[in-house]
């Protein structure tokens, strides 16, 4: 059954800047509706204060907008730091149980890019071995708090296999978390569509929804990865475009716009 049938096409806009919250929630919220926007990953921080979070999580829950717990760096992908993640973990679990119903998080978001670090490529397969065992111990954790769990991955994670040459290590990564954002950063919808199509591909023949996640910060890969010369509207062309092409994968679940703070800064 396509994604589609099952629940709505996603929107979503990731929240980097957590304290926000506690000063322009009506702005965010706002913008976020305005725009179409019914998920927002937002940040795990800690120096804000559960009832700040609840605050928020309302009100975006009034507007009909979820909130999911979104953590994770490069970091995540290696087992001598799992400490950190049941530190983000436990935090949420923790908020979770405190949290009156329409004030919890209703999934969790996670951006884990070992490949980011200097030193990914010179032992791949043991540094994949030990990034599968901490997405094994993430979900399970997951689980435990009962709540949904996706995470990004790059539109080129198929070009890895797992160590035992089983399977792409994006299609493990799909099987995993039941749900992903493929990260298919261009500008153009023709373009975004075929950075994203292999990986869409794999999500349909699994029947795992997939959102594809665009960029709007200035980047120093290239005017082609972000949308940050184009403007809004540009992009919301495109991204109608976009979503048109990509409509055929019968998982494909909608977009994801990176972020939110760029975003609403950008041109229009």
């Amino acid at each position: 059954m396509p994604a589609s049938a099952q629940t709505p096409f996603t929107k979503a806009t990731w929240l980097w800047e957590t304290p926000l919250i506690r000063t322009s929630s009506s702005e965010i919220l706002s913008f976020c509706k305005e725009n179409g926007v019914n998920v927002i990953y937002l940040q795990i921080n800690r120096d804000v204060k559960p009832a700040e979070y609840a605050a928020f999580i309302r009100q975006a829950g009034e507007r009909g907008i979820e909130v999911h717990a979104l953590d994770g760096r490069a970091s995540w992908g290696f087992e001598i730091n799992r400490p950190n993640i049941d530190r983000s973990f436990d935090w949420l679990a923790e908020y979770q149980k405190n949290a009156a119903e329409g004030e919890r998080f209703a999934g969790i978001h996670v951006d884990i890019e070992p490949y980011a670090l200097p030193y990914w490529s010179k032992e791949g397969s043991t540094f994949i071995a030990q990034w599968q065992n901490n997405v094994r111990y993430i979900v399970d954790r997951a689980e435990q708090l009962k709540l949904p769990i996706a995470a990004d991955i790059p539109f080129w994670l198929c070009n890895y296999r797992t160590p035992d040459g089983s399977e792409t290590l994006s299609r493990w990564m799909m099987r995993k978390y039941g749900a992903v954002t493929i990260l298919a950063y261009r500008d153009s919808a023709q373009a975004i569509a075929n950075m994203a199509a292999a990986q869409l591909s794999e999500a349909a023949d699994l029947g795992i929804p997939a959102a594809i996640g665009v960029e709007t910060i200035n980047s120093p890969e290239g005017a082609n990865i972000t949308f940050y010369e184009e403007g809004r509207v540009k992009m919301s062309e495109q991204l109608a475009k976009a979503s048109a092409l990509m409509a055929k994968h019968g998982t494909f679940s909608g977009i994801a716009i990176h972020d939110y703070k760029s975003w609403k800064s950008m041109k229009a």
